[in-house]
């Protein structure tokens, strides 16, 4: 069935747009840059608090979640005796209250809060905690590499976060779709433009088994292409260099940008986008675009990561280096 792609819920306010153990990432010297535009969906390890609410009983409005301590941003991992792994364990655990006081474990902060829990019931009788979940993302993004030796890559370039929160998601169980671009809101100053488009929910063509602050990453059955060398941030200099991107379609194709603040130090990189006909199609840089790879005298430099909402021409990016040490680190 094909799934037609929104806005993810993971991207952050400017970026452009997913537990198993990830082993260490090979020290490649080459990687396939690929630049092409995939479906993501990923399941939480957990059941991320996106909101807390007030629940109508008999009695007038109350709110159990507030009261023990639940912040937005917290992750819930376990309720009274169970173990919290996605929607159908909360569902479990919830239908076994009983109007007790129970043990409401959760992550914050990567570190694991114990609260009691007092749950009421609803005017239909049921017990309700008072609190508005999410427990899995997907959108759009675009991978930035393919190792051919270990059969891993890259994409994105920065994290999935929860949009309301902020909080980098952790992922239990996620996979990446083959896509295509339908069309292109432009972008313009002062609002983001977006990639729109599809993907078959049921095309996994790999996983996604980590989330970082450099990108996601996991493991597919390839991707075509030419394998480049990859550069070391001190090799990456200002000037002129291009990017991989896939705009329409299924068509991944190169597009002249410069890069400037190269020296700065870090991690970051300003890209600005000046070829005329990427500009025609998108305006620059669009969600969607994030994790096209950026190429510079040969070698695999970084990613494309965010947009300046207020100059769509220029938008950020990461180094290589950065992201390659996020997917060892995972």
């Amino acid at each position: 069935m094909k799934k037609f792609l929104r806005r993810a819920v993971f991207l952050p306010a400017l970026a452009l747009a997913l537990t198993l153990a990830l082993p260490a990432a090979a020290s490649a010297d080459e990687l396939v840059p690929v630049g092409r535009a995939v479906g993501i969906e990923a399941e939480t390890a957990g059941l991320l608090v996106a909101s807390l609410a007030k629940v109508q009983t008999a009695s007038g409005e109350a709110s159990p979640a507030a009261d023990a301590g639940v912040l937005p941003g917290d992750i819930i991992v376990r309720l009274g005796g169970e173990e919290i792994g996605g929607v159908e364990d909360f569902t479990e655990a919830l239908g076994s209250l009983d109007g007790g006081e129970v043990q409401l474990t959760v992550l914050r902060d990567e570190k694991r809060v114990q609260l009691a829990l007092t749950p009421v019931q609803d005017s239909q009788g049921a017990w309700r905690l008072g609190l508005w979940l999410r427990g899995s993302v997907s959108g759009i993004g675009t991978v930035t590499y393919y190792d051919p030796e270990t059969g891993e890559y890259g994409a994105l370039g920065h994290s999935i976060t929860d949009a309301d929160t902020g909080v980098l998601l952790p992922i239990g169980e996620g996979r990446i779709c083959d896509a295509t671009v339908s069309d292109v809101r432009r972008g313009e100053r002062g609002k983001a433009g977006e990639l729109h488009g599809s993907y078959d929910a049921g095309s996994s063509i790999g996983s996604v088994d980590a989330n970082t602050a450099h990108g996601i990453f996991g493991r597919s059955d390839g991707f075509d292409g030419e394998a480049l060398p990859t550069a070391e941030a001190g090799e990456i200099v200002d000037g002129e260099a291009s990017i991989l991107a896939n705009v329409s379609g299924s068509e991944v194709r190169e597009y002249a940008v410069k890069i400037s603040r190269a020296g700065s130090g870090g991690d970051r990189l300003l890209v600005t986008v000046t070829d005329p006909e990427l500009l025609e199609a998108t305006g620059g840089i669009v969600q969607g675009m994030s994790g096209s790879p950026i190429i510079q005298n040969g070698k695999l430099v970084g990613a494309v990561t965010h947009v300046l909402v207020s100059d769509p021409q220029r938008g950020y990016g990461v180094t290589i280096s950065a992201m390659r040490e996020s997917e060892a680190a995972a």
